[in-house]
């Protein structure tokens, strides 16, 4: 059922070890995760470049393909979103690979909406849709998209700040698990999501496990020992969000319902998700 990275930091930051390197690196995760899963049926990387996501995805393994291997390499950005698939909903193609982006936005999501074509029924994804492909991860987020601007957003440009992007994921969990239990749904949905506009990053934990960790100034790479911001100063933060730990730094456990964000400057803020039954939690 996925795994999934987020990461935002000051400047520009090498992320190849979080990315293959590292004792649990998404790389590991694809070939098995600490659920003693495989995540094979595809692999996306987002990175901001001039504010924009540039999106490089396969369906292959990451763990068996050098063309994830080389994005990895050449990672370089202070955002950036990474996720390795197991299908659930839609089958093996590119089109449905994480992240999937759109103006200043990328999104990946850990989890399965049960009975998804009768939930979609109920998702406007007005000017945004059709998707593209056939999961119910981006059918969401061009929903998503479609109802930023009730938040004062716009799906084309970044945000004014993080408060409407916690505002608008909220909102949207709670929809979905109405709408999902209206339409006959047997279980809650699992809705781990991670979104950024490059500024500001805001990922949920429902259902799903998830982990987050905070880095403060000039050090170097827990698991290579070397600096992977070499023009880093004294006031480089930087902030990483995962469906496990990547490395055997003190990564913090995100509670379940619950959103975590994550601002510009790399303060971050928690939110409670109430008033729903939560889903039965996957490790």
């Amino acid at each position: 059922m996925c795994r999934l990275y987020g990461f935002l930091a000051t400047e520009p930051t090498q992320l190849d070890c979080s990315l293959v390197e590292a004792q649990n690196a998404l790389f590991v995760q694809s070939d098995r995760d600490r659920r003693g899963i495989r995540n094979p049926d595809g692999w996306g990387i987002a990175e901001w470049v001039s504010g924009i996501p540039y999106v490089t995805k396969n369906t292959h393994p990451a763990f068996a393909d050098r063309r994830f291997l080389d994005a990895a390499a050449t990672t370089y950005s202070h955002a950036v979103i990474a996720h390795v698939r197991a299908a659930t909903v839609g089958k093996v193609a590119l089109e449905n690979s994480h992240p999937f982006d759109n103006g200043t936005w990328a999104f990946a999501h850990n989890g399965t909406i049960e009975n998804i074509e009768h939930v979609a029924t109920h998702l406007d994804t007005g000017t945004y849709g059709p998707p593209q492909g056939d999961t119910d991860s981006e059918l969401v987020f061009r929903w998503i998209l479609n109802r930023m601007n009730r938040f004062g957003l716009d799906p084309d440009k970044p945000a004014g700040g993080l408060e409407p992007v916690l505002d608008l994921i909220e909102d949207s969990i709670q929809d979905l698990i109405r709408i999902s239990l209206t339409a006959g749904a047997e279980e809650i949905p699992k809705l781990n999501f991670v979104i950024s506009d490059g500024r500001h990053l805001v990922a949920s934990r429902w259902g799903n496990s998830l982990y987050w960790v905070f880095r403060k100034g000039i050090s170097d790479c827990a698991f290579c020992g070397s600096s992977h911001c070499p023009s880093a100063s004294e006031g480089y933060r930087a902030a990483a969000v995962a469906s496990e730990p990547i490395t055997e730094e003190d990564w913090i456990e995100v509670p379940e319902g619950t959103l975590l964000g994550i601002d510009s400057d790399i303060t971050t803020q928690t939110r409670r998700l109430v008033s729903w039954p939560t889903a039965t939690v996957d490790h």
